[in-house]
């Protein structure tokens, strides 16, 4: 069962992933290979501690209440790379 809040990466980490996101992640929920174009948080393992927020360069996590309206598509981005 999903927590009420997590973080999701939007798409300014397209083509970018810098991966100090990652480093910082206490529950290892952040997750992409060399083949996908970005970075992914697992909505279900995400622990919205936000330590990840500000080490991202380009400004790409934020919480799923608080995602720009143009990247709205991000949330269930996230969510998808996880069910496959």
């Amino acid at each position: 069962m999903r927590k009420n809040s997590f973080y999701v990466i939007a798409d300014p980490c397209i083509g970018v992933k810098d991966k100090s996101c990652v480093a910082v992640c206490p529950v290892d929920c952040i997750q992409g290979g060399d083949s996908d174009t970005q970075l992914f948080i697992n909505p279900d393992e995400c622990i919205c501690c936000g330590l990840c927020q500000p080490e991202c360069p380009v400004d790409a996590i934020f919480t799923d209440d608080e995602v720009p309206e143009k990247w709205l598509d991000s949330i269930a981005r996230n969510a998808a790379f996880f069910q496959r």
